[in-house]
């Protein structure tokens, strides 16, 4: 699991979304500048959008999370084709979504311009995890004035499946 720096560190291996280490080039998923030009820090809500991993053993698709975000490069972007075939494999894991519950390209919903509103992806095989979004970001007295589900429980699901 990489979330934020990490996902960035996972992407630029391969890891996700290849599930090996390889040399990455122009055809290949980055993470890079938010479209805004500046650091976004603040809560966004994420879509489950596909299960198709351990760390996913305890949501559903279409699970809403209120999420803390806080990055100035966490920007996903792909070429057409590549997206396409990681949407087709399931591998995209998480999406920024608007308040209608589905993925937007609003800044407001989607603070870093991810293509697709793209918050997170699996591995082939979805033992290898990468999202912006800070999951771990979360307590009892943490965020309390902002509504919304702040319990993404992939923590737990991976526990369960790496025990």
């Amino acid at each position: 699991l990489g979330i934020c720096n990490g996902f960035q560190a996972l992407i630029k291996l391969g890891l996700v979304p290849y599930g090996e280490i390889r040399d990455m080039d122009d055809k290949c998923p980055t993470l890079t500048y938010n479209t805004i030009g500046r650091h976004q820090s603040r809560y966004v809500t994420t879509r489950v959008a596909s299960v198709q991993s351990p760390w996913m053993l305890k949501s559903s698709v279409g699970d809403l999370h209120t999420i803390p975000v806080s990055h100035g490069e966490g920007r996903f972007v792909a070429p057409r084709a590549e997206v396409k075939r990681l949407i087709a494999a399931g591998q995209i894991a998480t999406q920024y979504v608007g308040a209608d519950g589905k993925p937007s390209m609003d800044i407001d919903a989607n603070p870093n311009g991810s293509l697709e509103a793209i918050e997170g992806i699996f591995s082939p095989d979805g033992r290898v995890f990468g999202k912006m979004g800070h999951s771990e970001r979360r307590g009892p007295y943490v965020g309390v004035n902002i509504p919304g589900d702040k319990h993404q429980p992939l923590f737990e699901s991976g526990a369960e499946y790496f025990r």
